[in-house]
């Protein structure tokens, strides 16, 4: 018979998107909604937000990770990716939690875009004020 994969889950949440992660063991293959890491996430800073919590935690090539992502721009799903990858490692270990934490990683970000008013233009630009 043979032997199981154990998976880990966690659910990352950022503005509008909403990531859930899978962490396997495995080489370090990084998967999001089926393609390549590199090539879902162009930019290089933002890659490196999205795998802080791995080099933090220097399990950068000991996990296979899949990723399904939906909602929002990139950035905002980079952010639910982040803190997807960081509930995960904290249910294979909680003893991470010391090291994630004081970076920053384990509190979802609550800041969302504010809705629009009514008599405004956006959430607060206003018209140009004209006094006659």
């Amino acid at each position: 018979m043979a032997k199981e994969k154990v998976q880990y889950f966690g659910t990352g949440r950022r503005k509008s998107s909403v990531a859930r992660v899978i962490l396997t063991s495995g080489k370090g293959l990084f998967l999001i909604n089926g393609r390549p890491f590199d090539e879902y996430i162009p930019s290089a800073a933002t890659r490196l937000d999205v795998t802080q919590p791995l080099v933090l935690t220097e399990s950068e090539d000991k996990y296979d990770i899949t990723v399904n992502v939906n909602g929002g721009g990139l950035t905002g799903q980079a952010g639910a990716i982040r803190l997807g990858i960081t509930r995960a490692l904290m249910e294979i270990n909680p003893e991470l939690r010391a090291i994630l934490k004081p970076a920053g990683l384990v509190t979802r970000d609550p800041r969302s875009k504010e809705r629009k008013k009514p008599g405004l233009k956006k959430a607060r630009k206003a018209s140009q004020f004209s006094k006659r």
